[in-house]
């Protein structure tokens, strides 16, 4: 996790300009640098570091001796990069997991680069020999890209919309920054003078189809009957792949844990494959609640069974209302389920940070979309509607859940790590007869619990635990946190119109009381 940020074509002064990446400074912590364009001085980079591969050669932009020519600015994790390299016996210059992409950009091209990357990113890759310029975020949007491109061709492009409100340019219409789509690349015509032109806009990887990058996976071909044994062994084999491959890093790896399904699996999954891995430490796993709330109760109960070294936050009510306009501010958003549901997340984060000293952290965002987990999937007309209706979950999960919980994470300079999200492990579920993936026997998620049932690596009870929101779970079950912020907000109403109303009489009286004059005055003449 990391902050990218550049511009093309600015002219204004890059040194005022450049105050603007310091906004993203919460997401790399450990170093920054900012640096001009060789023969493009209205053109530079930004970037701030959060080191987790290559602590000494991982600093951007990246450039190596074979590729004088590419600049890449590169936020995420590459996790098939060391099996692309012995596919294509690419020399590497350096241990950085992105220094594929320029590998695989000179070989192939940016519309196979794309698409053969496994993992979780968003890019700038600049060719200064071809004045081309290519953007591209990974199929979920886990990783976060936003664009600004005025009428006259200036560029901006940065990890978070902050970096970019303050941007300066002359321009004749004001120009809107936006989240650029996940699964695309944009491809540009670099101008002499900086500026660009859009030339292509392209969809490299859609949730719905399998990876390019599949036929390279280090896995084996998984069988393709559909009877129920093979699907439950296959999504067990695919899922622990995905935990597997996000092991990746050389900071200590730790999980969330809210007591439910999906960060029980995630967590119970990591953990046993720790153990086989031998990594040096235990994983820590991080709970938030109060005292007697059912996810602190769960979650316990979980740690306890996976033998995790385990962490509780204490969750108040009145610390979660006064962390609300700091989460909005690095939400970037109003939504109020999304904000509602990010305080816990965000203070969990908090603590991990000044606490501990786990900084990639392991989450279970993207099950409910993927897996059919809300409670209103119940009440779907058909099986097609269902699986239709989780697709277009999954293609909005960048503006919600992911949102969420790359920002809370990356506020106090974490590194998110989503296996339900994994590539295959979505396109295999995705594909599965629609009968297959729908609530059953009153309960949602029907399948997946199948899938690891009898496995012990969990207590049934949390295996078969219904659906609860995070928000709701955090709280005692005498008072939700959704009735606590409703309760604040109806007494700040209160008290804003118990001060707005009088004012509001004084004017309309005073009004009353100048037409009156006005009218009395009429008459008289």
């Amino acid at each position: 996790m990391c902050g990218i940020w550049a511009l093309f074509g600015s002219d204004e002064c890059l040194s005022v300009q450049c105050t603007s990446a310091m906004k993203i400074a919460h997401r790399g912590p450990d170093a920054f640098r900012f640096e001009n364009v060789n023969g493009f001085t209205n053109c530079c980079f930004g970037f701030h570091r959060l080191a987790i591969v290559d602590q000494l050669y991982g600093m951007q932009p990246l450039r190596i001796k074979k590729f004088p020519f590419l600049w890449l600015c590169y936020n995420g994790e590459i996790y098939n990069h060391h099996t692309l390299k012995k596919k294509f016996e690419f020399d590497y210059q350096t241990k950085v997991d992105g220094e594929i992409l320029l590998h695989l950009y000179d070989r192939f091209g940016i519309q196979k680069m794309a698409s053969l990357l496994d993992g979780v990113f968003a890019f700038i890759l600049l060719d200064t020999a071809n004045r081309k310029v290519f953007l591209g975020r990974d199929t979920y949007g886990v990783r976060p890209l936003f664009k600004l491109l005025t009428d006259d061709g200036f560029l901006a492009v940065c990890s978070e919309a902050k970096g970019l409100i303050d941007i300066t340019h002359a321009m004749a219409t004001p120009a809107n920054i936006v989240p650029f789509l996940p699964g695309y690349f944009e491809a540009f015509d670099l101008k002499k003078n900086g500026k660009v032109q859009s030339i292509q806009m392209e969809q490299f990887h859609c949730c719905t189809q399998e990876p390019a990058h599949a036929i390279y996976d280090t896995m084996e071909r998984l069988p393709t009957r559909f009877d129920e044994e093979t699907v439950k062994s296959n999504i067990r084999s695919l899922f622990e792949n995905a935990v597997r491959k996000r092991l990746m890093a050389h900071r200590r790896i730790g999980c969330l844990l809210s007591g439910g399904l999906d960060s029980s699996l995630v967590a119970a999954t990591l953990v046993k494959l720790a153990k086989e891995e031998k990594l040096q430490y235990p994983i820590q796993t991080f709970s938030i609640g109060s005292e007697d709330s059912p996810d602190i109760i769960a979650a316990r109960k979980v740690a306890a069974h996976i033998g995790s070294e385990h962490h509780e936050v204490n969750f108040t009510a009145e610390e979660g209302i006064q962390a609300v306009e700091e989460v909005i501010f690095h939400l970037e958003t109003y939504d109020i389920t999304t904000i509602r549901a990010s305080v816990g997340m965000y203070l969990v984060s908090k603590y991990i940070r000044e606490k501990t000293d786990s900084v990639v952290i392991f989450s279970g965002e993207g099950s409910d979309e993927l897996t059919q987990g809300y409670i209103y999937f119940h009440k779907a007309p058909t099986p097609k509607a269902a699986a239709e209706d989780s697709v277009r979950l999954m293609k909005e999960l960048y503006l919600f859940d992911v949102l969420r919980a790359d920002r809370t994470t990356a506020a106090h300079g974490l590194e998110l790590r989503v296996p339900f999200l994994d590539h295959r492990f979505t396109a295999y579920y995705l594909s599965l007869p629609e009968e297959m993936r729908i609530p059953k026997h009153g309960v949602e998620k029907h399948l997946l619990r199948e899938s690891f049932k009898g496995l012990n690596l969990m207590p049934d009870e949390i295996l078969w635990r219904r659906k609860e929101a995070f928000s709701d779970g955090m709280m005692s079950v005498k008072k939700s946190w959704y009735t606590c912020l409703q309760e604040h907000l109806e007494s700040m109403v209160c008290v804003t119109m118990a001060t707005v109303l009088p004012i509001i009489q004084w004017l309309i009286n005073d009004q009353f009381s100048s037409n009156e004059r006005s009218s009395s005055s009429s008459e008289r003449h």
